[in-house]
């Protein structure tokens, strides 16, 4: 009888700990981009990241890496000091973001863009669609935007 009552209240709690760890107003795209982006102003800065978790810091930080990493490829005599521009395949219809992990592009030109429904954002924004890399193809994408490539 005890192992019965025992089982109950553990179920019992087992329902009340997830019901306390389900976020009932999930941060909107928006907020998340906001969010990010003072983290990611902290980071660059070299500065506390007093505006994010650990795990958010450490986001932020990839998301400044690729941001350098776009900036430095998209430079160009119109834009010295590159773009926070990217290019990604647009979720599904009514989806915010991607269920499965995607990747950004430097144009919608490029090869693994065609005919395809793409959305441009910043590369933050990018990441909260869960397109959360820079395509590893970046020479054929500054061939193919039209951007110099390094010698």
């Amino acid at each position: 009888k005890n192992k019965q009552i025992a089982g109950g209240v553990g179920a019992v709690l087992a329902v009340v700990a997830t019901l306390i760890g389900v976020s009932y107003n999930p941060p909107s795209v928006e907020q998340y981009t906001e969010d990010m982006n003072e983290c990611a102003l902290q980071i660059k800065g070299n500065l506390p990241t007093t505006a994010c978790s650990p795990e958010v810091a450490e986001q932020a930080q990839e998301i400044a890496r690729d941001s350098e990493a776009v900036a430095e490829a998209t430079r160009d005599a119109d834009n010295p000091n590159g773009r926070d521009i990217v290019y990604w395949i647009q979720p599904p219809a009514g989806a915010e973001k991607h269920d499965s992990p995607r990747v950004f592009h430097l144009c919608e030109d490029v090869s693994p863009l065609r005919e395809k429904n793409v959305v441009s954002g910043s590369v933050t924004e990018a990441y909260a669609a869960n397109a959360g890399r820079i395509t590893k193809q970046i020479t054929m994408e500054q061939n193919q935007c039209g951007f110099e490539t390094a010698e």
